[in-house]
């Protein structure tokens, strides 16, 4: 069950250490300013931190010395955590929709597929248009390249073309994608969405938000835990 352990926290990204944490000799100190000041022992540099009343935290491991910086740790926590859930919510998630066809497909029906394809398009997803050809149909793809043609004109305005018209096989496919406008019109309406629930009181008010909040505080603790049991390693065999 250790080694399970072991190998679970190996798969985790890189922490982040701070003060009695950073076991290096010296360290390259700048402050949250952007002032520096130079390369020093460790021992001096949480000194300094502690003076301030802020943190030493270890920014750049890989250089020599290793650069850390004089920051209140909370608040650098804080600020990564919220650009980082900012990211999540300005990502679409694109999803694929195919809509089948046949070369025998009439006017009628073709209409009906644009209809269903510019929602979906206009929904954020990217659609793929497949005209199946059965028996001797596949002699003539003149009829399908027409089909998807029409279909590509009469979304050109929501779309791009991500994959011409090409055969696999029994069949002539063509791809479209949202343009970024569409994609960017869908994150500010989300955006809009989720602020008038905040207004409603629908989601809390709070900078985090709730459940982001008890993510993080469930990952802190899980961190806290990791670190605590490599400190007690580290006191026995040196950190690796």
């Amino acid at each position: 069950m250790a080694t399970d352990r072991r190998n679970f926290r190996d798969n985790r990204g890189p922490q982040i250490r701070v003060n009695h944490r950073i076991r290096v000799p010296e360290v390259r100190v700048v402050l949250d300013d952007g002032g520096m000041l130079g390369v020093m022992s460790t021992q001096q540099a949480l000194r300094e931190a502690a003076e301030r009343g802020l943190d030493l935290v270890e920014v750049n491991p890989k250089a020599t010395p290793p650069v850390c910086k004089i920051l209140d740790f909370g608040k650098f926590k804080y600020e990564e955590k919220k650009r980082a859930r900012d990211a999540r919510r300005k990502q679409t998630v694109v999803e694929v929709k195919e809509l089948k066809l046949r070369p025998k497909t009439d006017d009628h029906d073709l209409d009906v597929k644009l209809r269903a394809a510019r929602r979906f398009i206009e929904s954020g997803n990217k659609v793929k248009f497949t005209v199946r050809f059965r028996g001797r149909e596949i002699a003539h793809p003149q009829r399908a390249q027409m089909q998807l043609d029409y279909l590509r004109t009469q979304t050109e305005d929501l779309t791009i073309v991500e994959q011409p018209p090409m055969m696999e096989a029994r069949a002539m496919s063509l791809i479209l994608s949202p343009k970024p406008q569409v994609l960017q019109r869908l994150a500010n309406e989300r955006a809009k969405e989720r602020q008038a629930k905040k207004d409603r009181g629908e989601l809390p008010s709070s900078p985090t938000g709730a459940e982001d909040d008890l993510d993080d505080d469930l990952n802190d603790e899980d961190e806290d835990e990791d670190e605590d049991e490599d400190d007690g390693e580290g006191d026995g065999e040196g950190e690796s």
